[in-house]
């Protein structure tokens, strides 16, 4: 039998809805770390430690046993005591914690031992409020005043935390005891008298207060399972999302997690309805609102279940920025970046409340709105946006070509602003050759495929609201676009496009992924497409787990950076897709294949946020970032932009029709989705292969749909050939 590894961080997560919590293997939150209890930005729990006599206890084992729960077994070590020595092992605790608008934790304790014993059960547990982006910089003001007291009467330590009219509160309450706790020196001590085979129960109640009052959690204990309305609502995304089978077990397995983890990203205090929602973008530190994750997972989601887009689409057009705010790099008509509701937030000390450092967030919401339609084929949901699509128009217009030139730059004018504003938007992500940092203002590449694919797709979009001119007028500002593009991104000396101008307009010869965006855009000439297809395949740029941020041959190359080497789950499906859309679906194959291998070794299927881009070699596995998001929403996606370019799926509901080119290479030889929504009907689709051959059968189980074969092809100059 082969070794089965299992890659991950040494870390339980649990999450539902804003709350969540990060915690060691052995259930506990190290002092000094990046662990605690969490909700709207704010840490409630900074130390949590079990110790019997004041020794830690042995983890046996530990698991995340679903998105919202966890279970810790340990045993004690060796006890010296007044009535003897415990022997290391008699003892098994059984921490069980469940997520849920706090947290619900049960600790159950039993006696294997011949002989009674009797030791403290003891509880450390600290809060320190600290605002998230603290946590995550390990940079701690102390703003405020902390002051904790002991209920003995309800058996509940609070703790409050404020700083000015800015307030936090915790409230730990023990029920259900078999002996009530002591409180001292931070500590709650419980005595514990156990015969043998005796077993003993307390639960505890994480309350979190982020006004007066101090919200329930909604588990109950582990002992007494039940349904809560969340679990519901869990349940019927799971029922509505297309479904797969396949026999590649690998492939059904990953695609069940990400189906499962976009349900369990769910910010349910932004529902619209029971099937109108938006998930925050990763856990721990996105557990918020963003524009550009939100959309890109609206895309991704587009096969699985099309509604999903309906939540995005309506709260950023709630968020859409009306006015000029250089603290919040704020314009009108421009998308937001990024919300926060902690301390620093609410002191304005940080400018996200929201945030508006993105460039790339509102040609996405276009090309999100028109793909939302052709997979529902409502019309009426053009008609609810226009005015929004028309102010993200005159944004890209009007404040994202800053010179005039043509092109989509982005410069920060603000004191915290961002230095990059494209997806990759860590500080140092943008380089030259050489290595140094491009300064603003910066015209990457991949905004200018954005802005055309938003435009041509637009033009589509007001043909249908009868409004001829202005489509003509999109379809002529992208022909312009394209050929300018061409001139002045090109660089005939790397076969392949620029990474950016830099301020001077001068291209920036760097080689890095964001060229395999346009493939996806469909704005590149198709002639060139296969030297940019072959360029991101060399070694460099291939990792053999997916295809690099940045070549390997850049002075700035780290494989275990953030942006500079790394390897993104989402990068890769939507460079994918831009090689099905130009006719290289072997090579596009190929990447499904390493992203989905590189997948089955991490814990559960869950692919993070990002990975090392250190080269595949025989006995190797994927190297784990430590800083990565796990559950993070658009890595979860990326399986199905990487299963949409296998089979070529692409909508066109208002026609009644679902477009299918699969091409299936030999490791999956066939694959099965039920209940694919298109429109108004739903269609099972079988494909396999025969041969070399991939071939296909249709079963429409509700409504009129046509399902034929065709290859998804760049844009022409005149916006057609989708």
């Amino acid at each position: 039998m082969p070794v089965q590894l299992s890659v991950g961080l040494p870390v339980l997560t649990i999450n539902h809805g804003s709350t969540f919590m990060v915690t060691d293997l052995n259930g506990e939150i190290a002092a000094h770390s990046e662990q605690g209890v969490f909700a709207e930005d704010t840490r409630f729990v900074s130390y949590y430690a079990l110790t019997a006599n004041g020794q830690p206890w042995t983890r046996l084992t530990s698991a995340a046993t679903n998105y919202y729960s966890a279970l810790v077994y340990l045993s004690n070590p060796e006890l010296a005591t007044e009535e003897g020595i415990v022997p290391a092992g008699t003892v098994v605790l059984t921490l069980a914690r469940g997520a849920g608008e706090g947290i619900h934790e049960d600790l159950d304790l039993v006696n294997h031992g011949l002989t009674s014993v009797r030791f403290n059960l003891e509880i450390t547990l600290r809060s320190d409020f600290a605002d998230l982006f603290e946590v995550k910089d390990h940079r701690f003001v102390r703003r405020g005043r902390i002051v904790s007291e002991w209920d003995p009467e309800h058996q509940q330590l609070r703790t409050s935390y404020r700083n000015g009219e800015f307030t936090r509160g915790l409230a730990y309450t023990v029920d259900h005891s078999g002996a009530p706790p002591s409180y001292a020196n931070g500590q709650l001590t419980f005595d514990i008298q156990l015969a043998p085979g005796e077993r003993w129960h307390t639960c505890a109640d994480y309350m979190l207060a982020r006004g007066p009052d101090h919200p329930t959690p909604i588990r109950p204990c582990f002992q007494l399972p039940q349904t809560t309305e969340y679990d519901v609502l869990q349940q019927a995304w799971l029922a509505r999302a297309t479904t797969l089978t396949s026999t590649n077990e690998d492939v059904g397995r990953l695609y069940r997690q990400s189906v499962e983890d976009m349900g369990a990203l769910r910010l349910h205090d932004h529902d619209f309805a029971a099937d109108v929602w938006l998930p925050a973008a990763g856990v721990p530190w996105f557990v918020t609102i963003f524009g550009r994750d939100s959309l890109l997972v609206s895309l991704q989601n587009a096969s699985v279940y099309p509604r999903f887009a309906l939540g995005t689409l309506q709260k950023l057009a709630e968020l859409q920025a009306t006015e000029t705010d250089d603290w919040r790099d704020a314009q009108p008509g421009k998308m937001p970046h990024e919300i926060r509701y902690g301390e620093l937030a609410y002191l304005k000390r940080v400018p996200h409340t929201p945030y508006y450092g993105t460039a790339d967030a509102t040609p996405l919401y276009l090309i999100t709105l028109h793909e939302a339609w052709k997979w529902l084929g409502d019309p009426s949901l053009l008609r609810r946006y226009r005015e929004v699509a028309l102010r993200c128009l005159q944004w890209i217009e009007e404040y994202g070509d800053l010179d005039g030139d043509g092109f989509q730059e982005y410069r920060t004018r603000s004191a915290q602003g961002y230095q990059n504003m494209g997806w990759k938007d860590a500080g140092d992500a943008v380089v030259y050759p050489d290595g140094t940092q491009v300064p603003q203002p910066k015209a990457l590449c991949e905004l200018q495929g954005y802005v055309f694919d938003a435009w041509l797709r637009m033009a589509e979009v007001f043909e249908v609201l009868d409004e001829p001119e202005r489509a003509a007028r999109l379809r002529q500002q992208a022909a312009g676009l394209q050929q300018r593009f061409e001139e002045q991104f090109w660089c005939e000396d790397m076969g392949f496009y620029a990474f950016g101008l830099d301020p001077n307009k001068v291209p920036i010869h760097t080689v890095a992924s964001n060229p395999g965006h346009l493939l996806w855009s469909g704005l590149v000439r198709p002639d060139r497409a296969a030297r940019v297809v072959e360029r991101l395949r060399q070694t460099d740029m291939w990792s053999g787990w997916g295809i690099r941020t940045l070549s390997a041959q850049n002075p700035a190359y780290n494989p275990t950076s953030y942006q500079c080497g790394s390897v993104w789950p989402h990068d890769n499906g939507l460079i994918a897709l831009g090689f099905k859309r130009y006719g290289f679906a072997a090579e596009a194959a190929e990447v499904a294949r390493d992203v989905i291998e590189a997948a089955t070794y991490f814990t559960s299927y869950r692919l993070p946020e990002l990975y090392a881009g250190i080269e595949r070699r025989p006995g190797t596995y994927p190297v784990q970032y430590l800083g990565a998001n796990v559950p993070q929403a658009w890595a979860a996606g990326s399986v199905f932009h990487l299963l949409q370019a296998l089979l070529g799926l692409r909508a066109d509901a208002p026609k009644g029709l679902l477009y299918v080119d699969p091409e299936l290479p030999p490791w999956l030889p066939d694959v099965q989705l039920r209940g694919l929504s298109v429109g108004g009907a739903k269609v099972d689709l079988q494909v396999w292969r025969e041969g070399e051959r991939s071939v296909w059968d249709a079963t429409i189980r509700e409504g009129t749909l046509k399902v034929e074969q065709q290859a998804w092809q760049p844009w022409a100059v005149d916006g057609t050939h989708r």
